[in-house]
């Protein structure tokens, strides 16, 4: 088998949103970009200059696809081609979207009584979910879905054509991303779930899989049957990289030029420690990921 991967797939959580400055629950509300995510975005361009990707897939939520364009843009060769699907979005937190969420539940309150009072915990238990909106485990089968319909598609074409180097853009959001990389590990030929712990990406980070298909060699064509699956070796290379960050400054008082936020400061207390910095791409809505919530049974 050649030394070469025979599909990589580099999946890219989106540049800092104008909600991310904000602790407000942040799935399917359509926020753009920050100044400040823009200038992050394009720092995460930059440092993908040397790396052709074949296609690039991205969440049509704007966060995303302003990311998406400024890979896409700074592609010294062809210019890759960009498609949305809305497989890729975040999770959807139904009635709660763009309503401030709230760590820790109230005592002697129920989660209806909650709601009725307008307030809106992180929720504890994959298959909790607000009314109109999807539970973790309902983002897993949609990330299952855009594995199989999105990215297996180029490791069956790879290994029918006898093609290997093919790298792809997945470019979506940090809950979405942490149910799509255990979707594409469990294709592993030992079928073995990894868990959920690859959570807690910075804004504009990214990860990356590799696929091989065991026996394939360069040049030679494989007899694919579509009743039998691949025999794939499927692992985690790199897992939230983010030294593009280095060079994305914040502006005193704010970040970019958006307003000022005065809940930065309790956020880079909850994150840093009090009188800490936040670490650059570190977000208000990073919360709900890093909370060591959600992390329950499968």
């Amino acid at each position: 088998m050649s030394s070469t991967p025979t599909v990589t797939f580099t999946f890219i959580r989106h540049g800092e949103s104008t909600d991310n400055l904000k602790s407000v629950w942040a799935g399917w509300k359509d926020a753009s970009l920050s100044t400040h995510g823009m200038n992050q975005a394009k720092a995460l361009g930059l440092s993908f200059t040397k790396t052709h990707f074949l296609a690039i897939h991205a969440s049509p939520l704007k966060r995303a696809l302003w990311t998406a364009q400024a890979v896409r843009d700074a592609q010294t060769d062809t210019q890759p081609p960009l498609t949305t699907s809305p497989l890729l979005r975040e999770q959807h937190f139904g009635i709660a979207e763009g309503k401030p969420w709230i760590m820790e539940t109230q005592s002697g309150l129920s989660f209806e009584e909650h709601l009725r009072r307008g307030l809106y915990p992180v929720l504890h238990d994959r298959s909790q979910k607000f009314p109109e909106g999807e539970s973790l485990d309902d983002l897993a089968a949609r990330a299952k879905k855009a594995v199989d319909e999105l990215l297996m598609p180029y490791v069956w074409q790879a290994a029918m054509a006898g093609d290997n180097g093919l790298h792809i853009a997945i470019v979506s959001h940090g809950l979405c991303i942490s149910e799509l990389i255990p979707a594409l590990l469990v294709k592993d030929q030992s079928g073995l779930h990894p868990g959920h712990r690859y959570k807690g990406l910075l804004n504009t980070a990214w990860t990356r899989v590799t696929v091989n298909v065991k026996g394939a060699k360069e040049g030679e064509l494989m007899d694919v049957q579509d009743n039998r699956p691949l025999p794939l070796e499927v692992k985690v290379t790199d897992f939230n990289r983010h030294e593009h960050l280095d060079s994305v400054a914040r502006q005193k008082g704010g970040i970019g030029s958006s307003e000022f936020d005065p809940n930065q400061q309790s956020i880079r207390a909850f994150f840093g420690g009090a009188g800490v910095p936040a670490e650059e791409g570190r977000a208000a809505s990073n919360a709900y990921d890093e909370s060591n919530v959600n992390t329950g049974r499968r």
